[in-house]
């Protein structure tokens, strides 16, 4: 398997992103084609569009609204361990003064560069990207959704 990266970390789900999506987008741009150019069931090609928008809100809003807030859960208590298998005191105060992004970032550091980079979000508050971005050797994370 490729080693994870910045350029790569990302992750799709082919039918999801590659197939019902873009089919979704296909079928609204041809109800809003056929509502200008049929005129005789205009009505009907305006609730269709209505509707495929809907799906595809829906589509987006659900996978992405459970699937993430139990992720971003589970990354900050992921951290929460992490720190304390490294310093040995709780974390809250820390998690504290660090936003989601900056903690989400920090999961993809191995020990060394962990303390390094987490001193430099408390101290120079560097966004998630740039905390991404400083990663020397990157520790993959294979099982985000």
């Amino acid at each position: 398997m490729k080693q994870q990266n910045y350029k790569n970390h990302r992750k799709f789900y082919p039918p999801h992103h590659f197939i019902y999506l873009p089919l979704l987008i296909v079928l609204e741009i041809f109800g809003i084609y056929k509502i200008g150019n049929d005129p005789e069931q205009k009505v009907t090609w305006i609730l269709f569009s209505i509707v495929i928008f809907l799906l595809f809100y829906l589509a987006l809003m659900t996978r992405q609204h459970y699937a993430l807030g139990l992720q971003n859960r589970m990354i900050i208590l992921e951290f929460k361990q992490r720190y304390f298998e490294i310093f040995n005191i709780r974390s809250d105060e820390t998690a504290e003064k660090l936003r989601f992004d900056q903690i989400a970032a920090l999961r993809f550091t191995y020990d060394d560069e962990f303390k390094e980079l987490l001193y430099r979000a408390l101290h120079e508050n560097i966004s998630g990207d740039e905390i991404k971005r400083s990663i020397k050797n990157w520790r993959a994370d294979r099982l985000r959704v």
